[in-house]
């Protein structure tokens, strides 16, 4: 999972690719970059989050009305500086390219681009093996010339060539802006317009709150599997390229997205209600009781209010949030993650103290942060402690840009909902089931919608290209970078 935005057409290019990266540093906290173009590349990329990478003279110094920034959380790759993005390479033309997703054959299509193409990586980061195999089929195609045709073409070799997930924005000197997702359409995408004195300008997201946060007007993507290009006139190209099969992320909706954004056309945030909603339903259904519901901050706080609601309980905000501390789930290293538990939240006791007390996360993965989450609820004097979480239990990894645990990490593999109660130290856990998950996307805003990709609770994956061994590298791969 990370974040992008990108811009053709604004005077003002790099201060809103800037203000964009904010709107979606919740996407990636270990590094971030900027690229610019004025006729010449600019680039300012490091460690961190983006407040602390650019200065005023950075941004003096990245000139262009083309630009494309991203914030990084690291899959594959050691998640260091030199896996930044966006990255470049200058044949054919000069192309910038950033990413969010994950590239399952990446170790094949490495070896593949130093063997047959003779092109060496400078990095462990898998959009640099996207950009080198578009590069490639950008050159052959082109015929020593830039076109539509040839844009379009290599995309289909993108497609052809690269598995898992991926959506994608970037530019091609003198010529303009592209932009393309795998035709699974697992990972999200955006584009808006904005007229400005007679100007439009056109940006490319990863997430549509980035786009109204700039004052774009939101325009329909299209299906998975489409390509767009904007040229430096301004005129919008689209093509299918590739037969689409939609199969959009659910985890988006329970963790990833911010609740403003808008996802495949449907809200987040009305989504997350729904999701409350139906868990309240399984509450009582299983004759669970509480005093007061309190939501673990932040991602779980509409399903919480809307449970709360359901239930006819009081929704109470008892644990609050040290908002100077990162997205522990999102945090590179497990020791980190324990640590910023305790720093990242404190308890106010008069809501826990003699109560029953429900307390509502999105999801459960290692069951670390629950374990502690549950230990502060009873050090403030919690009663009975029940934990709800608004996604089934997760028993699988994910091969397509989330890195939240390997298959022997789980807490939910090969444990019944009692034995992981007592394991994270509740008196009882509530998990969603994955039918109402999936009907709390598509009920009301989301009719749309038919399939999506739900593989970290079924092990089923919607590409159909992930092998035993690809899963097995990865797992490996995680083990190692001890996360």
């Amino acid at each position: 999972m990370c974040g992008f935005i990108g811009i053709i057409g604004s005077d003002t290019a790099v201060h809103e690719i800037y203000d964009g990266l904010v709107a979606i540093q919740h996407r990636g906290q270990d590094a971030a970059g900027i690229i610019t173009y004025d006729g010449r590349f600019h680039i300012k990329k490091g460690e961190g989050l983006v407040r602390d990478i650019f200065s005023a003279a950075n941004m003096e110094r990245l000139q262009g009305d083309l630009a494309v920034g991203h914030v990084r959380y690291p899959t594959v790759g050691s998640g260091g500086g030199e896996d930044a993005q966006p990255f470049t390479v200058n044949y054919p033309y000069g192309i910038v390219m950033a990413h969010n997703g994950n590239v399952a054959n990446y170790d094949a299509l490495e070896a593949e681009l130093a063997e047959g193409s003779l092109r060496h990586l400078y990095s462990g980061c898998d959009v640099e093996v996207i950009l080198n195999v578009f590069a490639n089929a950008l050159a052959r195609a082109g015929t020593g010339r830039f076109t539509l045709e040839a844009y379009y073409q290599a995309v289909n070799d993108v497609y052809r060539t690269v598995k898992g997930a991926y959506s994608v924005v970037g530019y091609i000197a003198g010529h303009g802006m592209f932009a393309f997702r795998d035709p699974y359409g697992i990972k999200p995408i955006a584009m808006g317009c904005r007229e400005r004195n007679g100007r439009k300008s056109y940006a490319v997201a990863s997430e549509s709150v980035v786009l109204s946060t700039l004052g774009y007007e939101l325009l329909p993507w299209g299906d998975p599997g489409e390509a767009v290009f904007i040229d430096l006139e301004g005129r919008v190209s689209r093509s299918r390229v590739a037969e689409a099969n939609p199969h959009p992320c659910v985890f988006e909706y329970v963790y990833f997205a911010r609740p403003d954004s808008y996802l495949e056309g449907v809200s987040v945030y009305e989504t997350r209600m729904k999701m409350g909603e139906k868990l309240a339903e399984a509450f009582r259904a299983g004759g669970h009781t509480a005093d007061v519901v309190i939501p673990v901050p932040d991602s779980a706080r509409t399903a919480a209010l809307a449970m709360a609601q359901a239930l006819g309980l009081p929704y109470r905000e008892g644990l609050v949030k040290n908002r100077y501390v990162g997205r522990t789930f999102i945090m590179p290293d497990a020791g980190e993650r324990q640590r910023s538990v305790r720093r990242k939240l404190n308890a106010i006791a008069r809501e826990f103290e003699g109560r029953d007390v429900l307390l509502v996360d999105d999801s459960i993965v290692r069951g670390t942060t629950s374990r502690q989450i549950v230990q502060l609820a009873r050090e403030a004097g919690a009663r009975r402690v029940l934990f709800a979480s608004t996604s089934p239990p997760l028993t699988h990894p994910c091969v397509y840009g989330i890195d939240m645990a390997t298959k022997r990490e789980f807490i939910a593999r090969d444990r019944a909902t009692d034995q992981i109660a007592a394991s994270i130290g509740a008196d009882e856990v509530i998990y969603q089931s994955l039918d109402d998950l999936l009907n709390s996307v598509r009920e009301g805003n989301g009719d749309h919608i038919q399939e999506m990709c739900s593989a970290c609770f079924t092990g089923e994956y919607p590409t159909g290209d992930i092998t035993s061994g690809m899963l097995l590298q990865i797992e490996e791969e995680r083990l190692i970078q001890g996360k």
